[in-house]
């Protein structure tokens, strides 16, 4: 898609957090399934219901614009699941790979935040202050979860992944 206006931008950007909320979507379920902490799992499963909402608040704005919402994949979000994918994946404590899990899922919200911020302001650029009322309710959303995984880390995850990683490291200078 060439980039010869604002409108064309917005669209592009528009078409990129659709994927990546997509993406998200088919992650979060198998990333749920390997979280320890209760309270992490229960953010993060009530994260996944509002990324739903997310994509049906696209699917809407697509559909006022007149426009499909496919498009390229996102790459920057499958790079961060694939990054959230191998921490999953390694071996250890619980507590540690659940300190890791929210350090992935916070890279993951972070850029989701700057897309939204970035996308809102093109779309009042435009006068589309329907899509931006839209946008800025996923933005608030996603800096909501955001704080949510930060206070999760430092009240009780973080924590206890020191606690059992002391454990397994003692002895071994």
């Amino acid at each position: 898609m060439a980039l010869d206006s604002m409108h064309d931008l917005l669209l592009e950007q528009l078409r990129d957090l659709y994927s990546a909320e997509n993406q998200l979507v088919k992650a979060l379920p198998k990333l749920i399934e390997k979280i320890t902490s209760p309270t992490l799992r229960e953010a993060v499963t009530a994260h996944y219901g509002e990324t739903e909402g997310h994509v049906t608040r696209l699917d809407r704005i697509f559909s006022g614009l007149d426009e499909k919402a496919s498009g390229e994949k996102c790459k920057g979000m499958e790079g961060l699941i694939d990054e959230c994918d191998h921490v999953v994946g390694e071996h250890g404590s619980d507590y540690v790979r659940d300190a890791g899990i929210i350090a992935s899922a916070q890279r993951a919200e972070h850029y989701e935040i700057a897309a939204y911020g970035s996308t809102i302001n093109f779309a009042r650029l435009l006068g589309h202050q329907d899509i931006v009322t839209l946008l800025e309710e996923t933005l608030a959303e996603e800096k909501a979860a955001d704080e949510k995984l930060t206070a999760i880390a430092e009240e009780e995850v973080n924590q206890q992944a020191m606690t059992a990683g002391a454990t397994a490291a003692h002895g071994k200078y």
